[in-house]
């Protein structure tokens, strides 16, 4: 029993941890410890080790992100996946296998995080410079943070409830030394205020982005980017405008494409912070990933990820949308029937696309509904939302298409739903202003704002394992 608490709870040692086989460096679950962090070299590569496991099918690699589209209102799981079709029909239980990966590996990569943290600093090498070795401690904030971010948004109720006053997720801050350790849950507002802190530490110390291949690392525009939503997330609508500005404000490092062409593998200054997947080295896990999620079996994938008859009337308000033309399709979904799904992701035989995590387009998105909120009808709210609808090929709105401030955010936040559908983002952005989560159909009645299957259950594993954890209400 001591070995499994020791690999349940305190999150699994680095040896244990296998995505070696995806990277041609040394990541460090397969280094001893005192090799890991013996050289500059070893801790970039253990760094990397790190960046690995969030590319992984149970963080970022698509996993978690189709089931905030699909407990909402953009997409339905007509897949053949148990574990999923239970969370798509309300229906999951704390012993779903799903959720109980998705948690382990996500505390496996803040365990990895927190060695970086941790031994960085007294690694005794002259090519690693001071400068060198906070930019690696504030990449391993950064990843802690968004992985916390992502733990919290599947176990816990937004903040807009009880102004995150309800249970949030246990908060690792250092790493397995050997002692067994049964943390409890921190509620909601410590972990986003962990969270905060976590990210503008990292953002002190990061560089600014400089190439493609460093869209795929932490940088100063990703923490804001972040950050921003984090505050937009908590409706600090001064904040989450002021954290968005330092994106809009760069435009020689960050702008909205000119089409959707950077849909792909290739970063673009669209890219804020993405996954940068290959062949070789992505995300797949099984039948899972991005494509593998969305594309058709005719394309190579699964097509379990259908758009919802909500979604597609949305879209068609304004039929000549370039996201629903252009970016959608009709095919025959792992049900068998005719569905329209979308053609974001392409390469579901490799896995090459990138994983969109933090976009141009959102930051855009996020100060102009914050600057809404502030101000009202605004000339720089309706510039940003032009510029993607631009693109989109749609007309562009004026100061009098709207007569109440509450029709000119609720318009932005549909156009939130409409540009960053698929992405992972619907779940969020309907808590946060305290909406259902569905308005239709039979779970209708479970998805009201704060309902206590919007928030999946804690696995049952760590639940018998570790006594300090308080499952979540109503399971």
């Amino acid at each position: 029993m001591k070995n499994i608490k020791i690999s349940i709870l305190a999150f699994l040692v680095l040896a244990n941890l296998s995505c070696s086989d995806r990277l041609e460096l040394l990541p460090e679950q397969s280094l001893a410890g005192s090799q890991a962090f013996s050289s500059a070299a070893n801790a970039e590569a253990t760094l990397r080790g790190v960046y690995s496991q969030t590319q992984l099918l149970d963080v970022f690699g698509s996993g978690p992100q189709i089931i905030y589209d699909f407990q909402a209102d953009n997409t339905d799981f007509v897949g053949s996946f148990p574990t999923l079709q239970d969370i798509n029909a309300y229906v999951t239980t704390s012993p779903n296998a799903t959720l109980q990966a998705y948690w382990q590996v996500h505390y496996r990569v803040i365990n990895a995080a927190n060695s970086v943290i941790e031994n960085v600093p007294n690694i005794k090498d002259p090519k690693l410079t001071p400068e060198i070795s906070k930019r690696l401690v504030a990449e391993a904030k950064f990843l802690r943070a968004i992985t916390h971010f992502n733990l919290l948004h599947m176990f816990a109720q937004p903040y807009s409830v009880q102004s995150g006053a309800t249970p949030g997720v246990p908060l690792l801050l250092t790493s397995f030394t050997g002692e067994i350790t049964f943390p409890a849950r921190a509620t909601v507002a410590a972990t986003y205020e962990q969270i905060r802190k976590d990210l503008n530490e990292a953002l002190t110390d990061l560089p600014a982005v400089t190439t493609p291949a460093s869209r795929g690392r932490a940088t100063k525009g990703a923490a804001a980017g972040f950050l921003s939503r984090l505050h937009l997330y908590k409706g600090e609508y001064q904040l989450a405008a002021d954290f968005a500005n330092q994106i809009v404000g760069t435009p020689a490092s960050y702008a909205l494409a000119t089409n959707y062409s950077f849909y792909g593998a290739t970063p673009t200054a669209e890219h804020i912070f993405a996954i940068i997947n290959s062949a070789t080295d992505n995300g797949r896990t099984g039948s899972g990933g991005w494509a593998s999620y969305h594309r058709p079996a005719a394309n190579g994938g699964r097509g379990d990820c259908a758009m919802t008859a909500s979604l597609e009337t949305s879209f068609k308000k304004e039929e000549t949308d370039k996201r629903y033309v252009d970016l959608s399709t009709m095919v025959t979904a792992a049900d068998g029937q005719r569905k329209r799904m979308t053609l974001k992701f392409q390469d579901a035989a490799n896995n090459t696309d990138l994983a969109p995590l933090l976009r141009t387009s959102e930051v855009y998105l996020t100060r102009a509904e914050a600057l809404a909120e502030l101000n009202g009808i605004n000339e720089e709210s309706l510039k940003l939302v032009n510029g993607i609808r631009s693109r989109a090929g749609l007309p562009a709105w004026t100061s009098t298409t709207f007569t109440t401030k509450e029709e000119f955010v609720s318009a932005i936040l549909e156009e939130r739903r409409k540009e960053l559908c698929f992405e992972g983002h619907r779940k969020m952005d309907l808590q946060r202003r305290g909406l259902p989560l569905r308005t239709t159909g039979p779970q209708a009645a479970l998805a009201v704002f704060g309902g206590q299957k919007t928030v999946l259950p804690l696995p049952q594993r760590e639940i018998d394992l570790n006594k300090s954890l308080v499952q979540n209400a109503g399971y």
